[in-house]
């Protein structure tokens, strides 16, 4: 079958991509403004890949059209597949009829730390000799690849977006997915261009919390208001906490003040049982940082010790995990200067990022450099909480990208000689390499691909050097 993807290089429809052409499809797909990881691992994989979106991609026409959620009427392609009659569905559809029947779906959820904690799950088992099968939005380097069939026997672990479906289906995505076991990791205000207001997310969550079978499990997080809010809307299923709170069945205590070494501690019994058991426990020491790494680390461990992985053999394959492409990735480093990649773009995922690099920067200083490009953030809500946010920054580069409804500038004053703003991508490269020196550690923040700012970034380091 010749699947045609509109939208393919965003981090799911990619995924998806990928997982089609495993299972024998012909695939091909159109977007626009492509850049790497997703597009570098398609071409790999020998997907052809059109750019912009144009009624000839459709030309010969496909057996099925499979439409991103960022695609809307008015879309050159979109609008010719709806002239044409060619069968049409969403990414989550397909993936629920045509991966996921017959398979132990293990779907995490959040506003954070989604991709980094469906890669340690997918690992956790794949060290355990499961071969999982993923979907991931993101590519964790322990694989190489964002997505894989796996085994059909073993697991299968999906990162489960509450972005809504297609300009045909407003539902979040995850109702599609039917798991068997949620991860619940937090839950705040995010999608502001989908979403009016917190209590509409908390919906969606509760309809997913629907479909979770009774002799399945929820793991949610503690100190959570909003997943409690959820749970109280129903819950047919049981639910295990998760965190560092006495009552909770899983625990996470720091050894080490940058969460690179940490206990795990189950007060559960076995997988099944109601009934508290003896105490387990297990160390953790790891390459991340960060207590919010910790929790999502601590999420995985319980996940897969519910597919019979053992706790303490689950916590030593955690020293071989790699983080995920934009996931703390240091990019290079150049007379000392370490050029550090994050998807943090939301105010709540800025801080815990540099609240962990922080405790883990010993020497130097930490220099942040941040486009706020989301559609949450160029709507300007949660705005205010920018400015908090990179409190544990030595000194912080603002870029404001095109397409901003709202200016910086009364955001990056309020921060003194904290922070400086630019528009222009070259000048900001200027000025970090002009500003940093030996020892410091830059972290490039953003959700899109920032100009290439990182490769700029170590080019113009080189230079210096040289210089």
């Amino acid at each position: 079958m010749h699947l045609h993807i509109i939208g393919i290089c965003g981090t799911f429809m990619g995924s998806l991509a990928l997982l089609a052409r495993e299972l024998g499809h012909q695939v091909s797909g159109s977007d626009q403004n492509v850049y790497p990881p997703m597009s570098t691992q398609l071409t790999e994989a020998g997907i052809s890949l059109m750019e912009g979106y144009h009624a000839e991609h459709l030309t010969p026409l496909p057996d099925l059209v499979v439409v991103g959620n960022a695609m809307s009427r008015g879309n050159p392609e979109v609008e010719a597949l709806l002239n044409s009659n060619v069968p049409y569905t969403s990414g989550a559809q397909w993936l629920a009829e045509h991966v996921l029947p017959g398979r132990r779906v293990i779907a995490v959820a959040g506003t954070h730390g989604k991709t980094t904690t469906a890669s340690i799950l997918a690992w956790l088992l794949e060290s355990a000799g499961l071969i999982p099968g993923f979907l991931i939005g993101g590519v964790p380097r322990n694989f190489g690849v964002s997505a894989r069939i796996g085994d059909p026997a073993a697991p299968f672990v999906v990162e489960a977006d509450e972005y809504d479906t297609a300009f045909f289906d407003k539902r979040s995505k995850f109702v599609h997915y039917h798991p068997h076991i949620a991860i619940l990791n937090n839950l705040e205000f995010d999608h502001a261009d989908i979403f009016p207001d917190l209590a509409a997310i908390e919906r969606q969550f509760h309809h997913l919390v629907r479909t979770v079978p009774s002799q399945g499990q929820l793991l949610v997080a503690d100190q959570q208001p909003a997943l409690e809010r959820v749970l109280a809307q129903g819950v047919w299923t049981p639910v295990v906490h998760f965190g560092d709170q006495v009552e909770s069945e899983w625990q996470f205590q720091l050894e080490r003040d940058d969460a690179s070494r940490f206990q795990v501690i189950y007060s559960g019994g076995a997988p099944g049982q109601d009934k508290k058991g003896q105490d387990e426990d297990g160390v953790v020491e790891w390459a991340l940082t960060g207590e919010h790494n910790a929790r999502n680390a601590l999420a995985a461990v319980a996940a897969a010790h519910l597919c019979g992985v053992d706790l303490a053999r689950g916590c030593a394959a955690l020293a071989r995990f790699e983080t995920p492409r934009r996931r703390q990735e240091v990019r290079g480093e150049i007379n000392g200067i370490q050029v550090i990649d994050d998807f943090a773009h939301h105010p709540t995922a800025i801080a815990a990022t540099l609240k962990g690099l922080r405790a883990a920067t010993t020497k130097g200083r930490l220099l942040a450099v941040i486009e706020p490009r989301s559609n949450t953030m160029r709507l300007g809500a949660l705005r205010e909480r920018l400015i908090d946010s990179v409190a544990d920054a030595d000194g912080v580069f603002w870029f404001q990208p095109a397409g901003l409804d709202w200016s910086m500038d009364e955001l990056v004053a309020t921060q003194g000689a904290h922070a400086q703003l630019y528009s222009d991508i070259n000048t900001l490269v200027q000025a970090v390499v002009t500003q940093a020196s030996p020892l410091d550690r830059i972290v490039v923040m953003s959700n899109g691909g920032f100009e290439g700012v990182h490769e700029r970034l170590l080019a113009a380091l080189a230079i210096a050097r040289e210089g």
